[in-house]
């Protein structure tokens, strides 16, 4: 049985509405909540970029059911691994034992703020297989010291630690990254529905015992207005087309810009759904759930259109993935 969620986008809404959006998808029956965590929208458009760990605690008060998860954190430029372990056992104890730490590589947009420089995929791999390490020793309890390549902790331990350990999800895009990552994290989390990334990292875990989650995410743009839906989904989604490796690299919102300049409404309308067309959407879905993916966070695009997608999504569109997909 797959699991859909809802994503809180924070590059498209404040934080108020954020919070009052997870407690209407915990309300339209979604069953888990994912949180990016930008400190920049990636363009201009979309007009919003807040702290999504103060979020994830407001909506950690304001649900009681609703799973949560960030999709994704980095560990390894702008906050240090000691930290997002901090932050990670203190969401895990708001909610009492409903999230997920989410991380990934990062992205040069959110990272260069710090002005420490923008690495290659290989070091920025490196780095966040020492985090990972990190994190995972602080999870254990007690002190932690390390000196390593790219980190230094000095005596560091987590105080209030959960019960419930949290699980970790890690970002992949292929085989070198699943064979460093999957044994030092819990579950998959990848944009792109590829059935050999659940195949070789179910292949690579294969001597764990832990049932191992697989976390995808699919855009689309509810509106009745067809014309309206497609216009916002260019207006704020037309990067999206640019694939991983190269979203990664870009630095500013202008970058985006420039590079999503020549992307056609119609050529977003063609990776995203918009409209009202129930079955449109449920067709996005089908190749996450052909590859095997397990859970699959929804992205209504438009801050300012949420609210009427709620009753959509609990009268037609949530019955419709269930019914199809289990």
């Amino acid at each position: 049985m797959i699991s859909f969620g809802y994503t809180l986008f924070t590059e498209q809404a404040p934080p108020r509405q954020l919070v009052s959006d997870a407690v209407a998808a915990e309300a339209a029956g979604f069953d888990f909540a994912v949180s990016s965590d930008h400190y920049f929208p990636w363009l201009d458009s979309q007009g919003h970029a807040s702290y999504c760990w103060s979020v994830l605690g407001a909506v950690a008060q304001a649900t009681s059911r609703l799973e949560l998860m960030t999709y994704v954190t980095c560990p390894i430029i702008r906050y240090h691994p000691a930290v997002v372990a901090q932050k990670a056992a203190t969401v895990q104890l708001l909610s009492e034992g409903r999230f997920t730490l989410g991380v990934g590589a990062g992205e040069n947009l959110n990272e260069h703020i710090v002005a420490r420089g923008w690495p290659p995929v290989n070091v920025r791999h490196d780095m966040l297989e020492e985090a990972l390490h990190i994190i995972g020793r602080l999870f254990d309890g007690g002190y932690v010291t390390h000196r390593g390549e790219h980190f230094h902790v000095d005596s560091a331990k987590v105080w209030d630690l959960p019960e419930q350990r949290v699980p970790i999800a890690v970002a992949v895009s292929g085989p070198q990254s699943i064979r460093r990552f999957a044994t030092l994290s819990d579950h998959l989390v990848a944009t792109e529905p590829k059935s050999e990334l659940v195949r070789n990292w179910d292949e690579a875990r294969s001597g764990t015992m832990v049932h191992s989650r697989k976390i995808g995410q699919q855009p689309m743009c509810f509106d009745a207005d067809r014309d309206a839906a497609v216009a916002r989904a260019h207006d704020q989604m037309r990067w999206f087309a640019g694939g991983w490796k190269v979203n990664s690299e870009l630095p500013s919102t202008a970058a985006f810009a420039a590079a999503s300049q020549f992307a056609r409404p119609a050529d977003v309308a063609e990776a995203i759904p918009c409209g009202d067309d129930v079955g449109a959407f449920v067709e996005s879905v089908r190749p996450f759930a052909e590859a095997g993916f397990t859970d699959i966070a929804l992205v209504q695009i438009g801050g300012g259109h949420q609210e009427p997608f709620f009753p959509f999504a609990r009268d037609r569109l949530l019955p419709a993935l269930r019914a199809e997909f289990g």
